[in-house]
């Protein structure tokens, strides 16, 4: 077979002192074995006669290459120093450089190990080429560095030594090449735009990567409800640490090479953890890396290093300035930004979030700029795979005059409102004891017989807070195993303050009641799951809004979390015709007389009132007429019936 011959290379080989290639395919060549000139090892009797003379001196040659290294070599033989390599664990991995960049050297491999075969180099091969008189290769290479750190892999263990074999990673190839890459499972670098980020936010973040590279090894695990932002600051700190950021999901934090590829290739080591509540995990040690690292996770649960606690920075939300400076590069309208910041408590990453699909929500209106209304229905389509798992959204604006309260309770609802949106700046100027433990969170408990609008008030309260309102579902967050209620509900209501939504937990006795005396397993969990709630919310900066049928079945701890609680009386007269006027509308026929009377006799509350509408509705549609009084007496009867009662006679009189 021709092959074309490239003597210029081999010219320069002879002219100048071997580099590690040449000299590792230079001395196989040199094996006392019969050689073909025309075989698939020709081109190594090339690299061999570059070394003629020179052969048996080759442990001084190797020493020289590694101190003053070619230019092709000086990735490997930084890193060799990096590692403390032996020499002749360089001169393997130079080797197996070759068998992966050249096929030639692959098929030569796979002639000269024949029987064996294979294109990668055995152990009794590079023992007969590089081993010297004490045959010591091996038990180099099996104790050494470049195994241990994961920059070797041994395959074929289960057969005999001389015939296992020696690897390169692929990506650990591809960075001593100088080819971007990155480890399977792992991401380079940030694939979506960064977030873009406060000014205190950025001065904390240069002062904690300075703090890195002042100490041996240092880690800085970084908390934040949003993985957007929290990779976005990642990224950015490494920049200003002359790396680029290498995500490595938690569970390949322990992967034998990844710390030898973040030498090799400049990158920084950032793990991702997802911790749940009252987890304790140990950040694994990267073999062969010695540098800063940094580590992303949520709220919950802990992480510690080798030599015990980390650094450990909670990104805070940022200030009502900053948000307008935020709100304001993106939306390019200052009025709409300044609104919104004052209006909402969102981090970077959120508002980065919003911010993009309220664009894309004025596109599809056919609008350049995106309008408030574009805002508010991306903070709905922004949760509906988050929140939406374990949640219901309650969508839908409930106007001002669809709610009917006595007035001292609509007052004190009107109050709640007040506090939720001056929640951020309530405690300024107050005294040093309040402010000292002040949280930003607002939490309400609506109690009153069922039907009486408790739901429909927390409606009312997010419709004005311009703020989604989701349902806890129960079902969802409830489970028989230990341990799992609180992991869904700290995973929830850490969704719920980074989004900033209104929380509303209907029949909330089922999961804040009382804690009871301790008689079995199940008490003891019982208690365990009300004491983290009772913590949790305490510490909850969001607004949460929770309804009863009554005050006793509480806890009297969680009535001191309380910020407020709201009485909800069944309505009286004036309450009842407002609701029956508002629920019917113009589509009946009664007369006011009628009215007064159904106001007067009908002691029912404002669910089972929209239910005889509804009930009434469908028989005067199905008659083709209006709703007439007899039909509301029809749809009554249903309801009275529901809670074991019979029509009042003075109502069945008036019909």
């Amino acid at each position: 077979m021709n092959r074309r011959r490239r003597p210029s290379r081999n010219a320069r080989r002879e002219a100048q002192p071997a580099d590690l290639r040449t000299l590792a395919l230079g001395l196989l060549g040199s094996l006392p074995t019969p050689l073909d000139p025309g075989s698939e090892t020709e081109f190594l009797q090339d690299h061999a006669r570059s070394l003629r003379g020179r052969e048996q001196n080759w442990p001084a040659l190797l020493a020289g290459a590694i101190a003053e290294p070619a230019e092709a070599d000086q990735p490997l033989a930084a890193l060799a120093g990096q590692l403390a390599l032996n020499p002749l664990e360089t001169l393997v991995i130079a080797l197996l450089q070759a068998v992966e960049e050249e096929p030639e050297v692959g098929r030569a491999l796979a002639y000269l190990q024949a029987p064996v075969g294979g294109s990668r180099p055995t152990l009794g091969l590079l023992e007969t080429a590089y081993g010297g008189e004490d045959r010591a290769l091996t038990e180099t290479l099996l104790g050494g560095a470049a195994l241990a750190t994961g920059l070797l892999e041994r395959s074929g263990e289960d057969a005999p030594l001389p015939e296992q074999t020696l690897r390169l990673p692929t990506s650990l190839v591809l960075a001593l090449a100088g080819v971007p890459g990155a480890w399977p499972g792992t991401e380079r670098g940030l694939s979506i735009p960064p977030v873009a980020l406060p000014a205190s936010l950025l001065d904390s973040a240069r002062r904690y990567a300075d703090t890195l590279v002042r100490g041996q090894d240092r880690v800085l695990l970084i908390r934040s409800a949003d993985d957007h932002e929290a990779r976005s600051l990642a990224a950015l700190m490494a920049g200003w640490l002359g790396r680029e950021a290498l995500f490595i999901p938690a569970r390949l934090a322990a992967q034998s090479g990844l710390g030898v590829l973040c030498m090799a290739a400049g990158l920084l080591p950032v793990t991702v953890w997802e911790l749940q509540p009252g987890q304790q995990t140990r950040l694994p040690t990267l073999p062969g890396y010695r540098g800063p690292r940094l580590a992303l996770a949520g709220l919950d649960g802990s992480l510690e290093g080798e030599a015990g606690a980390l650094l450990d920075w909670s990104l805070p939300v940022p200030a009502r300035d900053e948000r307008e400076t935020l709100w304001a590069g993106y939306l390019q309208d200052p009025a709409l930004a300044a609104t919104l910041a004052a209006a909402h408590r969102q981090g970077a990453g959120r508002i980065a979030r919003l911010a993009r699909l309220a664009g894309q929500l004025a596109e599809v209106d056919g609008l350049a700029e995106p309008a408030r209304e574009h805002v508010y229905g991306a903070a709905w389509q922004a949760e509906e795979g988050g929140l939406g798992a374990l949640a219901q959204p309650l969508p839908g604006v409930i106007p001002p005059e669809a709610l009917v309260l006595p007035a001292h309770c609509r007052q004190e609802l009107e109050l709640l409102l007040a506090r939720c949106r001056q929640r951020e700046e309530l405690a300024r100027g107050l005294g040093v004891t309040l402010t000292a433990g002040y949280r930003c969170g607002v939490r309400a408990l609506l109690v009153g017989p069922s039907g009486t609008g408790k739901t429909l008030a927390a409606g009312w309260l997010a419709s004005r807070l311009e703020l989604p309102l989701y349902r806890v579902d129960l079902a969802a967050v409830s489970s028989k195993y230990i341990g799992e209620t609180e992991k869904n509900l700290a995973l929830l209501l850490a969704r719920a303050e980074h989004a900033d939504v209104v929380l509303l937990f209907d029949e909330a006795d089922s999961l804040f009641g009382k804690r009871t005396d301790i008689r079995d397993a199940n008490d003891r969990y019982a208690n365990q799951q009300t004491n983290y709630l009772l913590q949790r919310i305490e510490t909850y900066d969001g607004i949460v809004l929770l309804t009863s049928n009554s005050r006793a079945r509480f806890d009297s701890a969680f009535s001191r979390r309380l910020d407020v609680i709201l009485e909800f009386p069944l309505p009286g007269p004036e309450e009842r015709r407002a609701l029956w006027r508002r629920h019917l509308g113009e589509a009946h026929g009664l007369a006011t007389a009628e009215f007064n009377r159904l106001a007067a006799l009908s002691d029912l509350g404002g669910g089972h009132i929209r239910n005889a509408v509804l009930s009434a509705a469908v028989l005067a549609r199905g008659a083709g007429r209006s709703i007439a009084y007899a039909d509301l007496l029809a749809g009554l009867a249903v309801e009275y019936r529901k809670v074991g009662r019979a029509v009042p006679v003075e109502l069945q009189q008036g019909a």
